[in-house]
């Protein structure tokens, strides 16, 4: 198979510097090794997303000289998503969750490491078979979300750039929603069909969801896909260590070229924290082609401190 790897964010606004960060390494991945770069945009939040804002993402991506190869919108792929989480319900792996997050909440404490809720599987019926049988007679008058059975094994897997995980899932997040309530697709399933059908080989992401790849995983051996390579990266965090967010707008890409701020300044400084280049020079993103390489790239959450000085344009 073709190499192919992805950018696909969420359009909430003009990309913020997390954002570039990850689309950038992305980028120089796949060309490096001669491969095709999908842009997807993962509109699947009715409540967040707008189109005018994936245009802004495409403009955004065009200034900073980070090309795509294929095209491809979420919101339009719902007959899609329907398809093969039938497969699954078929499968007897599905069932109806009335629980709220305040149920949730309210039943079960957070993971004491990193505060993460474990589902206890409140609503998994106790014959599989029967789970959808008596929907409409439930006393709850709310829509029910869709979870999917999660085995009580590990899941293991080689992260192209943090090497061996292992997550055992019934520990980890317990029985995960494919199908929110409202009926918007959850990112677990749309994320593995797409990539799947798209043919997507590698995925780069932000190390913030490395841990959301064997439920992935567990989802692509479930539906018959082969597996992609997983290559997550370190975060780009302020000094006091925190990621890197659009609420901080001095490093919101509007901001930043509405400052006067050339692409290479900004694709210069990201290949210096990324360790692909020693200074943190002006250079476009098809210059670093030649120079890429995930040895390159630290496995340390990278703290920046202002981006541009006051005098710098």
């Amino acid at each position: 198979m073709p190499m192919k790897g992805r950018f696909a964010p969420s359009p909430t606004g003009r990309m913020h510097l997390g954002n570039v960060y990850s689309a950038l390494l992305s980028w120089l991945s796949v060309r490096s090794q001669g491969g095709a770069w999908v842009l997807r945009i993962e509109d699947l939040d009715p409540q967040r997303s707008r189109r005018a804002f994936a245009r802004q993402v495409e403009d955004d991506l065009r200034w900073l000289g980070l090309d795509w190869d294929e095209y491809y919108v979420q919101s339009e792929r719902g007959e899609i998503y329907a398809h093969y989480l039938n497969i699954l319900k078929e499968k007897g792996l599905t069932y109806p969750c009335y629980c709220t997050r305040a149920d949730i909440m309210a039943t079960q404490a957070p993971h004491e490491s990193d505060g993460r809720i474990v589902y206890a599987g409140t609503c998994r019926p106790k014959r599989m078979e029967e789970a959808w049988l008596n929907v409409g007679a439930h006393p709850s008058s709310r829509q029910p979300a869709t979870r999917i059975v999660v085995p009580d094994e590990e899941i293991g897997f080689v992260d192209g750039h943090y090497g061996a995980q292992s997550v055992n899932l019934a520990r980890h997040c317990g029985d995960f929603v494919v199908q929110r309530a409202d009926g918007a697709w959850a990112y677990q399933l749309a994320v593995v069909v797409d990539d799947a059908l798209m043919g997507i080989t590698e995925v780069v992401r932000g190390r913030d969801l490395l841990l959301s790849a064997p439920q992935q995983i567990y989802l692509y051996r479930l539906l018959g896909f082969e597996v992609p390579v997983f290559c997550h990266l370190p975060l780009l965090c302020n000094l006091e260590g925190q990621r890197l967010c659009k609420r901080d707008k001095s490093l919101d890409l509007g901001e930043i070229r509405k400052a006067g701020h050339s692409p290479e300044s900004v694709i210069g400084k990201l290949a210096f924290y990324a360790g692909l280049t020693r200074r943190a020079e002006p250079v476009s993103a098809s210059e670093l082609v030649a120079e890429f390489s995930w040895q390159k790239v630290p496995s340390e959450d990278i703290l920046i401190g202002p981006f541009f000085g006051e005098t710098e344009a």
